[in-house]
């Protein structure tokens, strides 16, 4: 029996684990659960898998949900704030961490979790574009596996089992295109949310399929590429494949080339990091070739979506620079879901924000979190011109 805690556990990864959990009860135990304010459907999750603490982040929440259970006689510790979810991470008995949070907020109860050798299924991909460095120095101190939930980075995973780093000659990370594929810079002007907000292929929570419709989770993916495996960004590429059939592929330096491919399906990966090194049987849907009438590649378009472009510039200047992107685009893609700027805003607040920062070459725990608070507050403050 593997105890695992998960931390947004009511998001669409958090849901989707849970699922795995179930048909695997006999295997999977749940230690730990958190939310924000959800409160209603971690009511039910708590009642299904028996955590013994959970998080509620919103304290007025978490006062509410701590009564509800006191009233049907739960025995459960409920927790809140960043020490609470810290407190869920690190549970003494859990094995595995699953950080499906959304966001910048995963940093701290991940790395808490490493320095008490818990291993990490890592859905959240903020974690290693704020803090990469810190991150994986601790998981190799501590002997720590860092096991990737995005469906692109696990595919890059099983295509290099059994192959050594050396071999790789790069990898090229798929993207759907999201919603907005095939428009130009000036039709993206108007976009809505509600358009925004529909994506193709993926089923997720509104953060993420805002960053896929700006290209951004791709260039996220690309800065968490380079930490999971330690590659420079020369040898990581972006290919868009709209029918998100080929998960990501790794070409090797005899110019053999390995995909990974499937259904959209997040279960997979989840599935991958909880029972990894093993592979178990699953009731998901299976790939049918007979009906993948065609795979289809193009290159993205860096003019119209130049988020992807200011991933790569802030990889390639490194430090915290790419802390101060992930907060930026945080707060502005906050902005554009509260309908308080157009979509073609989102990437000209990261560039103003960027512009700005003069980064920290090697930076600490400490210097991470001052330049994402930093970050947010010039974010907030950035107005942008659209001459």
């Amino acid at each position: 029996m593997k105890n695992i805690s998960i931390i947004g556990s009511t998001g669409s990864i958090g849901t989707q684990a849970l699922e795995v959990v179930s048909a695997n009860s006999d295997t999977l135990n749940v230690v730990g659960l958190s939310t924000n304010t959800s409160i209603d459907l971690l009511e039910q999750q708590i009642e299904k898998f028996a955590p013994r603490i959970v998080c509620v982040m919103n304290n007025d929440a978490a006062l509410i949900l701590e009564q509800r259970l006191k009233e049907k006689g739960r025995s459960v510790e409920v927790v809140t704030g960043v020490d609470g979810l810290i407190a869920v991470s690190t549970a003494s008995e859990i094995e595995m961490l699953l950080t499906a949070v959304s966001g910048m907020i995963g940093l701290r109860p991940t790395l808490a979790a490493i320095n008490q050798g818990i291993d990490i299924a890592l859905a959240n991909k903020e974690t290693l574009v704020a803090g990469g460095k810190l991150v994986m120095d601790a998981a190799t101190k501590m002997g720590v596996s860092i096991l990737p939930v995005d469906s692109e980075h696990c595919a890059i995973f099983q295509c290099l089992m059994g192959n050594k780093h050396e071999e790789i000659k790069r990898i090229i990370i798929t993207a759907s295109g999201g919603p907005f594929r095939g428009k130009t810079a000036e039709q993206l002007q108007s976009v809505t949310l509600d358009q925004a907000l529909k994506h193709p292929n993926w089923s997720m929570g509104q953060k993420i399929t805002i960053d896929s419709a700006t290209l951004m989770n791709k260039g996220l993916e690309v800065i968490e590429a380079k930490w999971l495996f330690d590659l420079p960004r020369d040898q990581i590429d972006v290919v868009v494949h709209p029918q998100s059939i080929i998960h990501s592929m790794v070409e090797f330096i005899d110019h053999s080339t390995m995909a990974q491919l499937g259904l959209p399906d997040m279960a997979l990966p989840i599935q991958i990091a909880f029972f990894y090194p093993d592979r178990i049987a699953n009731d998901r849907q299976a790939l049918d070739f007979h009906l993948v009438r065609e795979l289809t590649f193009e290159e993205p378009d860096l003019h119209s979506f130049p988020c992807l472009q200011l991933a790569y510039d802030a990889l390639d200047i490194g430090g915290s620079m790419t802390c101060v992107l992930n907060a930026a685009n945080e707060v502005a893609v906050a902005k554009f879901l509260h309908q308080e700027i157009c979509f073609s805003d989102i990437p000209r607040i990261n560039a103003a924000v960027m512009e700005k920062h003069a980064a920290i070459a090697n930076p600490t725990l400490d210097d991470v979190l001052s330049a994402d608070a930093w970050a947010r507050q010039i974010a907030m403050e950035t107005t942008v011109s659209r001459s």
